[in-house]
């Protein structure tokens, strides 16, 4: 197996913060690697300096192949070269620059990318604003690939069919795990009930530790008190006193010394760091918010056409009470458009009158940057800041993060600050339109697990088997100009 590139002494700083701090790197012929890590970990900046994008002022990267670069929201720049059959077959027919949707943009990307002929390709999340046959096709293609892969992804199912070692990136270095994402898991807990017995271990010899100090320190203090009594009961007897004097010493020197001796094998067990908890979140409902329809959102053959297309076409459905309710289909099909109907209550949509609709956006990452992140969170919240802080800390936020500003989050971290809002929000019914898109894998299972315990009703578009397969109760799909229930 070839290497195609060796990387030594990556550093990157932002802000003064050190991003990347990477001693050895290689990547080689062959490998498939998901790179992953939390939001602002460094991922993308990893390969943009693996690729040249970002210069290095120290260090070195020696390239020994030629690599192309599928980036996650820069502007498609379209070339000749592109395979048009290849181009079909992921859906993209027609290249209109002015009306294309994300998906047909990313699998243009991917298109011009498999059209290259490179030794290896990087990907910033290539499966985003795909549907379910997009993301299968492009799984197929890169088993064929021959190159090397090294990808960024949130998508679980993807990278469990793709890559055979996970790249993890976490306060700047790679840790490095043999299989794919499901066996990635697997090892972590295995690390993490490692971790756990080992402190535990840690805490039980530290206290022994300690007691024994103290009594040793305790023997040494009674000895002194004894040894300065019998001194002053009979000072006529030097030479007795003396000796005893020097037996006394003698003896609380060892128990001083056994002290130190004990210090030292406390300071030699190192810093066991516990198993980080996650306190639970509890959702909570205001009483005047809470809905009786048992379909508090409906359609009646609804029809609708956007230019000369027809989205739907005498559609009917009904959406059940609290539950967690899947929307799918490819892309194109309507259900973004579905959900701007419903917002916009058009004819042939009922909706509760007590409905209080939150909706997160597909591509909702523009906020005030000027304000910080507890201010923003606590704009119409009736949550306690304890409650806000759980929450936050679900998704990955540290306690030096709620502090900051949103002006130096990254666009991940501020997705994931609307979703942690919108969940605490004065809503009853959440739309989420593909609400893990550019989440970090911890977040997207940290959402999985808030969106379950949601006691409101969610309706929530996604290509994300995994979140699918976890979350959802009840799936519609929109096909043939219909919307119907599949389970």
């Amino acid at each position: 197996m070839s290497l195609l590139m060796k990387a030594k002494g990556i550093h990157v700083e932002y802000m003064g913060r050190d991003v990347l701090e990477i001693e050895d790197l290689e990547l080689h012929e062959y490998d498939r690697i998901g790179l992953v890590g939390a939001n602002g970990a460094g991922k993308s900046t990893l390969l943009k300096v693996l690729l040249g994008e970002i210069p290095l002022p120290h260090g070195k990267i020696v390239r020994e192949g030629n690599f192309t670069y599928i980036p996650q929201l820069d502007d498609v720049v379209i070339h000749e070269e592109v395979d048009q059959a290849l181009l079909g077959k992921l859906g993209v027919d027609k290249l209109n620059m002015e009306h294309m949707s994300g998906g047909e943009e990313s699998r243009l990307k991917i298109a011009q990318a498999l059209s290259e002929g490179v030794h290896g390709i990087f990907a910033d999340e290539p499966t985003s604003h795909l549907d379910r046959e997009g993301i299968d096709f492009l799984i197929n293609q890169l088993a064929f690939y021959k190159g090397a892969l090294l990808v960024i992804s949130h998508d679980r199912y993807f990278l469990d069919r793709v890559v055979d070692k996970i790249w993890e990136l976490k306060d700047g270095k790679i840790t490095e795990y043999w299989g794919g994402y499901s066996d990635y898991l697997s090892q972590k807990e295995e690390e993490q009930k490692n971790q756990a017995a080992q402190y535990k271990q840690f805490i039980a010899e530290r206290d022994r530790l300690e007691k024994a100090i103290a009594e040793k320190k305790n023997q040494a203090r009674k000895m002194d008190q004894k040894a300065k009594g019998a001194s002053r009961k009979n000072s006529s007897e030097s030479g007795g006193r003396l000796g005893h004097q020097k037996t006394v010493g003698s003896k609380q020197k060892k128990l001083h010394n056994a002290a130190k001796n004990m210090e030292h094998r406390i300071e030699s067990l190192g810093d066991v760091k516990p198993r980080e908890a996650i306190r639970p979140v509890h959702f909570r409902q205001s009483k005047s918010l809470e809905l009786h329809n048992p379909f508090p959102i409906a359609g009646n053959e609804i029809c609708k056409r956007v230019d000369d297309k027809v989205i739907f076409d005498k559609a009917s459905f009904q959406f059940p009470l609290s539950a967690k309710i899947a929307v799918t289909g490819a892309n194109g099909t309507g259900k973004t458009t579905l959900f701007k109907m419903i917002l916009d209550r058009e004819d042939g949509i009922s909706i509760s009158p007590k409905a209080a609709i939150g909706y997160f956006a597909q591509n909702g990452y523009k906020v005030d940057r000027h304000q910080g992140v507890m201010e923003f969170m606590q704009e119409n919240c009736d949550y306690q800041m304890s409650e806000i802080r759980a929450v936050l800390a679900a998704l990955g936020f540290s306690q030096h993060d709620v502090r900051k500003e949103l002006s130096v989050l990254s666009g991940g971290e501020i997705m994931k600050l609307q979703l942690a809002k919108m969940l605490l929000g004065r809503y009853n019914i959440l739309l989420m339109d593909e609400p893990s898109n550019f989440l970090d894998l911890p977040a997207v299972e940290a959402l999985e697990n808030l969106m379950k315990d949601y006691t409101g009703t969610i309706i929530f578009i996604s290509h994300d088997v995994r979140l699918l397969e976890n979350v959802a109760d009840t799936v519609f799909e929109i096909k043939d100009k219909k919307i119907i229930r599949k389970c």
